[in-house]
């Protein structure tokens, strides 16, 4: 398969999981919230209901855009061949700079589960929201890491690639 389908199809595909994922976290914080009621699920809901409407909304939009980048990046590849080196490449290492930045955020956040799930050995609101944060915070660190990976080899790709132009 064409390395430039195979990685925006994979971005797709990745974000379809990331839809679901969003999906059935907002399903289980709306069964927090309404069937078990406590103060520790309310907890967990609060990162299960944020995460997911992140989850869905950058997952809609990858979706949703991925068609045109496959398009975008073709066009490129065979009318203006530099556009590779001058926009894509840019775009892409700009891209996984930021994922260098959101491992850092995912790993705080889990970080800061662990802490407020162990601050208390009651079963408190804080406990819940650490344990929501761990959990999602984990989940989305786990996904952007098999993004980031897919993107280096992308990335790699478009290297040799324009060596060849």
């Amino acid at each position: 398969m064409n390395p430039i389908i195979k990685y925006f199809h994979g971005e797709k595909a990745e974000s379809y999981i990331f839809m679901m994922i969003g999906v059935v976290a907002l399903a289980m914080a709306l069964y927090f919230l309404f069937a078990l009621k406590t103060s520790f699920w309310k907890g967990v809901a609060v990162p299960f209901i944020l995460v997911a409407l992140l989850e869905f909304v950058i997952g809609y939009t990858i979706v949703t855009r991925s068609p045109k980048d496959i398009a975008r990046v073709e066009t490129y590849l065979q009318e203006a061949p530099k556009s590779i080196k001058t926009i894509e490449i840019p775009r892409m290492e700009k891209v996984m700079k930021n994922f260098v930045v959101y491992r850092y955020v995912e790993i705080a956040l889990i970080i800061l589960g662990i802490i407020l799930m162990y601050c208390s050995m009651q079963d408190t609101f804080w406990r819940g929201l650490g344990l929501g944060l761990f959990i999602q915070a984990s989940i989305v660190l786990c996904l952007d890491f098999f993004a980031e990976r897919r993107g280096h080899s992308y990335v790699l790709y478009l290297q040799e690639l324009i060596e060849k132009i």
